[in-house]
């Protein structure tokens, strides 16, 4: 995993900055019930997201391991609204927010780890209140509406792990914390479409689930690709998904 500390300084710029930023909060806000007086972003990084699901009479606590990331956060969250903590060791008291969101977490760590963060969530929710989550997280990215992304879902399902944020797996652990489903929302990842050509080096150089494959079927999926017409023309953006989960016994 990356050192956020050191990534910190140029995290925004090279994440795809606000408007990156404005899509994730819309589909958060998308599910978040409008009455949720207190929401921790955990892992909220530098902020960029928390600040922009802030309102009047709601109160966002931003918490992160990276001392780094919490110093840019806390001028956007405002003094004594950022805390160095983790997803499974939450420093609040049980019962006592309105909603947890995970944006871009999930997928980073383990299946133990996801299932440690959702029962975590679980713990310091109010009756009634929401989890939100990014799911699917870089499935999106090979499953885009296009002739790229049919030679890429194929391949990603035949040699990929199962991937840690899956939203099936993601729904169970949640159902066994008392979680129920409570909606689906959408963000493009505006401009991280990529070309047949860039396709095509990825594989060959840059994806985890490649390195170990056959080399003979990494060719073939890079000869697919390299096949394709208008090489230097990006395709369709992804549609990242957001997943809401409410805690029963409102």
């Amino acid at each position: 995993m990356l050192d956020y500390d050191l990534e910190a300084a140029h995290y925004d710029q090279t994440r795809g900055g606000v408007a990156r930023a404005r899509a994730a909060a819309d589909a958060v806000l998308e599910l978040l019930p409008a009455d949720c007086a207190v929401l921790v972003d955990v892992a909220c990084g530098t902020g960029i997201v928390s600040e922009l699901l802030t309102a009047p009479g709601r109160t966002v606590i931003g918490v992160d391991p990276a001392a780094a990331m919490l110093a840019l956060a806390q001028p956007r969250l405002g003094g004594g609204r950022v805390v160095r903590g983790d997803a499974t060791r939450l420093p609040l008291a049980t019962g006592s927010v309105d909603a947890v969101t995970f944006m871009w977490l999930l997928h980073l760590v383990d299946e133990a780890l996801v299932a440690s963060a959702i029962a975590e969530a679980a713990r310091v929710l109010r009756p009634g209140g929401m989890m939100i989550t990014t799911v699917d997280k870089n499935a999106a990215q090979y499953e885009t509406d296009s002739d790229v992304g049919e030679i890429l879902r194929l391949a990603r399902r035949e040699l990929a792990p199962p991937a840690s944020d899956d939203v099936e797996r993601v729904g169970e652990l949640a159902a066994a914390v008392g979680l129920q489903p409570a909606g689906l929302a959408g963000y493009v990842g505006h401009g991280q479409g990529r070309s047949p050509r860039e396709w095509a080096r990825r594989v060959r150089e840059d994806i985890a689930w490649t390195r170990g494959a056959d080399p003979a079927r990494v060719a073939e999926i890079c000869r697919a690709l390299e096949a394709l017409p208008e090489q230097e023309v990006r395709r369709a953006d992804p549609v990242y998904k957001v997943a809401g989960f409410r805690l029963g016994g409102d």
